[in-house]
């Protein structure tokens, strides 16, 4: 280590990151890695050039700058931190002004187009070292998932990328770009076309879910907690991923695929049908009663999420039982994939944990499925909800299908602006509760 007690290593001293793209992951990245002594100079478009400076002016290690030209051809190690649509536009532009034998790598969430636009436009003197922080800019990064893609390296770049963000604290997982798109779909793609498809459903019914005795409880606070979040962010980060991604359009296809068809067995009464076909899913990805995939404990426990709720439960009634429909399908699609989830448990995301442990809650209580499959025959009272949920998946992936990145923004920003108003107090109960259910798996 260096004598000041930063984290940065004797000899790179003077080494100099580069982040071209200042969103919310790229200032969380400047923030880290200057509080841990790095020398940072970033850019984002050239009108958010004095807003920059001045958010940064207390940082002394940050120096803002216009363009990605200058950043590109002063910095030792550059990170593309910007919309994965956009990436090979401005890999393009400020590529060929990249520092001689410098290392440039990106942030995007989807690896194949990112190391194209690297390969396309890059002079073939720099190293390409990619990575990708599985998690959001509001999370803690101690203990999270860090992919590191070594993709060209002719000179030991590996070890200074490390010694650069080794100061996140993360885990660092290696994989090749193929691998990380591929896993990313398994444990991302899905996952967020569920919570969107459920928020979309709320807002078409005009309805605030936490406001009413029907979505009250554990498994309910997850759903409704994880959909703020999504839709708290920008739309871009979740449309790169789906619709770049061949791997998760096939998943989010197949997801609708899964909603519509098991809809169409509650509405026909078919319950034996239903519970036949979700028992076979169960065994296919859960495994047999005798031979379990998932571990002796739980990933989540009742008491834990019980603590969250945007609402509070009415005295004198309990909530209304609920199909799970979202849940059902969501196994019916890992079946139909052949996908074991808990395989890439060390690249999951907060999210992605949630999601399989709500999951796992529902399908480890033999009790609590049954009733799920009985009331999504017997009861009508979700049946609105559900054919509005059904419309949304279908509509998310028939857009991811067709590749229409606009007609994902304006589907997002209408459905966030609904829910805007109600941001500030879920995403502070959303917060708290990624990390209480974090600590409670670590330990």
């Amino acid at each position: 280590m260096a004598s000041d007690g930063t984290d940065v290593p004797q000899g790179m001293e003077n080494f100099i990151v580069g982040i071209i793209g200042m969103g919310d992951m790229g200032k969380m990245y400047a923030r880290r890695l200057s509080a841990a002594g790095w020398r940072v100079m970033a850019c984002d478009k050239e009108e958010q050039y004095e807003s920059l400076r001045e958010e940064f002016a207390s940082r002394n290690n940050v120096q803002i700058l216009r363009n990605g030209h200058l950043v590109s051809r002063a910095s030792d190690y550059i990170i593309y931190s910007v919309e994965a649509a956009a990436i090979d536009r401005v890999v393009a532009e400020y590529g060929p002004s990249t520092k001689l034998g410098a290392i440039v790598g990106g942030q995007t969430s989807c690896k194949d187009p990112e190391i194209k636009a690297f390969e396309d436009h890059l002079p073939a003197d720099v190293d390409i070292i990619s990575c990708h922080s599985l998690h959001g800019p509001r999370v803690d990064t101690t203990g999270q998932p860090l992919v590191i893609i070594q993709h060209r390296d002719s000179k030991g770049s590996l070890e200074k990328v490390k010694s650069v963000l080794k100061c996140l604290r993360s885990t660092i997982v290696y994989l090749t770009a193929h691998q990380h798109d591929r896993i990313t779909a398994d444990t991302q793609a899905v996952t967020h076309a569920a919570f969107l498809s459920m928020g979309k459903a709320w807002h078409s019914m005009r309805q605030f879910p936490w406001e009413s005795a029907r979505y009250v409880g554990g498994i309910e606070n997850v759903k409704i907690n994880l959909t703020l979040r999504i839709y708290s962010q920008k739309w871009h980060v979740y449309a790169g991923l789906a619709i770049l991604n061949p791997e998760a359009r096939k998943q989010i296809n197949q997801y609708a695929k899964s909603v519509t068809e098991l809809y169409k067995l509650m509405l026909g009464g078919h319950l034996d049908e239903l519970r036949a076909r979700v028992l076979s899913a169960k065994e296919k990805v859960f495994g047999k009663e005798h031979e379990p995939k998932w571990a002796d404990k739980p990933l989540l426990k009742d008491e834990v999420l019980d603590q969250f709720s945007l609402g509070a439960a009415p005295a004198d009634r309990k909530p209304l039982p609920n199909n799970h429909l979202s849940l059902l399908a969501m196994v019916d699609c890992w079946s139909a994939l052949g996908t074991v989830p808990y395989d890439h448990m060390i690249c999951s995301t907060p999210l992605f944990r949630l999601w399989l442990g709500v999951t796992e809650h529902l399908f480890r209580d033999p009790e609590r499925l049954d009733e799920a499959l009985r009331i999504a025959v017997e009861d009508n009272t979700f049946r609105s909800d559900d054919l509005e949920f059904t419309f949304a998946a279908r509509g998310w992936a028939e857009c991811v299908r067709l590749g229409h990145f606009e007609t994902w923004k304006e589907r997002f920003v209408e459905t966030q602006k609904f829910f805007e108003p109600r941001f500030p107090g879920a995403i502070e109960v959303g917060n708290a509760m990624v990390k209480a259910v974090l600590e409670s798996t670590r330990n």
